[in-house]
């Protein structure tokens, strides 16, 4: 379910967990959507307008 889009706190209380700790034990990410949550973090750092040293 975590993988098709549904939010870890979601999933959490569909699952009747009390503690989060408990919900993210029993969820295990794929090579997919690891992949996936890198090219969403690359994506976002490239799209920020930053200068280094003076330069872009």
């Amino acid at each position: 379910m975590l993988e098709a889009g549904v939010d870890l706190l979601e999933l959490q209380q569909i699952l009747g967990h009390v503690s989060i700790l408990t919900t993210s034990r029993y969820t295990h990410l794929t090579n997919n959507t690891a992949n996936n949550a890198r090219l969403a973090v690359n994506s976002l750092v490239n799209s920020l307008d930053i200068a280094w040293g003076g330069r872009k």
